[in-house]
């Protein structure tokens, strides 16, 4: 009788299980971290802007009026050439303005300037402000589009990883080790226990963070959003969505909408002598209660709008009106209350996410779902490291004969549905595990 046919089944199932969750874990460990350590940065982008980009965007209080926005734009032009694409008044008494203008690369550079006297503070390219760079580093963006589907997998992994883990951690008539540590970080099973019970608090806040991350993913998400639009459940019926995300050059430190980033401006016929100033605009968005932060995207051709894109820490806040570029007049203000129910439930949960929906509670316990990946992450691997024989893997045995097809490998199957990327990679992962041992073995005996 082998070993496998001595377990009962449930047995077979814990170690089948525990293999997986080994395998995942040791794969997405380097990526977690990353993720962990970037969203944490990200939840205070707010708190940290104004320190790390201090010289760009603190200036000193005063009683002076603002220089018309215009004059500020054309401060602006004399230190970077280009042409204007938006405009940002200060969103305080102690922040400066801001013109972002397209260089003749396509590069968005933001010109800050101190609004009462249109001093140029500092140029920078969008894509090097610190808090864009962050957010590019979590997403992988930075290194380009294929290594953005990774972390569409890794997020994958981690709600498979959360099921697996719950299931291992379950007590089972057990009472040690389930809340409490044992022994001393000397010891293995104080990393174990360490491991266990910081999975198992923070196993709901995971598992959120992985399922509200993926609809920004470069893969799933496109297809997720597009689809969504195609249903009537997103973006609002009276827009319509462009093939490529508009580029909107927001603030490099201001998230964008899920829901209103890719939809199309609207077109005016040319008419009048002109576009009516940047102020009366301003005025526009004062009367209508927008959020202040918000940005002015000006007219990129004579047909072309005016348009107001509000995108606040609140997702309930979202909002984009567009003008008529000669006359000002409202030709659509669309809000939170227009997204249909599936935007509303996205928005919503990567307000969430991103820390800004219910203020500093909601940072505060993202924060500590960041710190708990890391803890998680950190003793996986010290567990690994003490446990392996010199010059193995050490992965838990995988049973010689399989068992019943479980719940788990249901839920599995269904994930890897929903996430193809994901389930191309259990497939992978799957038949790796199966031909490896055979080809060792094959290796062995010639």
């Amino acid at each position: 009788m082998s070993t496998d046919e001595a377990l009962p089944g449930a047995s077979r199932l814990y170690r089948t299980i525990w293999r997986w969750h080994f395998y995942a874990g040791l794969i997405c460990l380097p990526f977690f971290i990353l993720l962990a350590t970037t969203g944490a940065l990200y939840l205070f982008r707010d708190e940290l802007a104004p320190v790390l980009e201090h010289r760009r965007l603190v200036v000193e209080q005063t009683t002076a009026p603002s220089l018309a926005p215009e004059a500020l734009i054309a401060r602006a032009l004399a230190v970077q050439a280009g042409t204007p694409v938006r405009f940002t008044p200060p969103p305080a008494p102690d922040r400066s303005a801001e013109v972002g203008i397209r260089d003749g690369k396509g590069e968005i550079i933001s010109v800050f300037l101190v609004p009462s006297t249109g001093r140029v503070l500092d140029a920078v390219a969008d894509e090097q402000r610190p808090m864009k760079l962050i957010s590019h580093i979590h997403s992988l963006e930075i290194l380009g589009k294929a290594p953005n589907l990774i972390i569409e997998v890794v997020a994958g992994w981690a709600i498979l990883l959360v099921a697996s883990g719950v299931f291992l951690w379950w007590p089972r008539g057990r009472t040690e080790g389930v809340v409490t540590l044992r022994a001393t970080p000397a010891r293995r099973i104080w990393w174990r226990d360490l491991h266990a019970v910081t999975g198992a608090f923070a196993c709901v806040i995971l598992l959120f963070l992985a399922v509200t991350g993926m609809p920004w993913s470069g893969y799933w998400g496109e297809n997720f959003r597009r689809l969504v639009n195609e249903a009537g459940l997103g973006m609002p019926a009276q827009v319509k969505a462009t093939a490529v995300a508009s580029d909107a050059a927001l603030a490099a430190t201001k998230a964008g909408s899920w829901t209103m980033d890719p939809s199309a401006a609207p077109t005016v016929a040319s008419a009048g002598p002109g576009a009516v100033p940047i102020a009366a605009v301003l005025d526009i968005a004062r009367q209508r209660g927008v959020t202040p932060g918000y940005v002015v995207r000006l007219p990129a051709s004579a047909g072309g709008v005016y348009t107001i894109q509000s995108y606040p820490r609140q997702a309930t806040g979202q909002r984009v009106i567009h003008l008529d570029q000669y006359s000002g007049r409202v030709i659509a203000d669309l809000g939170f209350r227009d997204y249909g129910p599936v935007s509303k439930a996205v928005e919503w949960g990567i307000a969430v996410h991103t820390g800004g929906q219910f203020g500093l509670i909601n940072q505060l316990v993202m924060l500590a779902g960041c710190l708990a990946i890391i803890t998680l992450s950190v003793s996986a691997a010290v567990m690994w490291w003490r446990r392996r024989p010199q010059g193995r893997l050490a992965a838990p045995p995988a049973p010689v004969q399989p068992g019943p097809v479980s719940g788990f490998a249901l839920f599995a199957l269904a994930t890897g549905l929903i996430f193809p990327l994901l389930g191309l990679s259990i497939l992978l992962a799957f038949a790796v595990d199966r031909l490896a041992p055979r080809a060792l073995k094959l290796k062995h005996a010639l």
